[in-house]
């Protein structure tokens, strides 16, 4: 399977746990279930122009969930933790504040 860059990387993760990260210049994205590290930092480094310097990935598996009667689950995902080079850092999450 050939993924585009913008494929990859879904979406940002934007928690009170990734705002801490952010301040380790960590930033955390939810990825395409089957990429791998290497797919990843090079999205990172070809969509937001920076040198990524480590990377950490995830399954988040799926929880289950009640709608009154109803007994159901969340979706699994995986998630990526981004570790950028000194000085460098994602403007895209900036204005964010939890």
């Amino acid at each position: 399977m050939n993924l585009m860059a913008h494929d990859i990387i879904i979406r940002p993760i934007i928690s009170e746990k990734s705002s801490g990260l952010m301040e380790l210049n960590k930033y955390t994205f939810e990825v395409h279930k089957s990429v791998n590290k290497i797919q990843v930092r090079k999205a990172v480094e070809e969509v937001f122009k920076v040198k990524v310097t480590g990377v950490h990935i995830m399954n988040v598996r799926a929880k289950p969930k009640r709608m009154g009667a109803f007994i159901g689950r969340t979706r699994s995902w995986k998630k990526a933790i981004v570790s950028l080079a000194p000085g460098e850092r994602i403007e895209f999450f900036e204005g964010a504040s939890v």
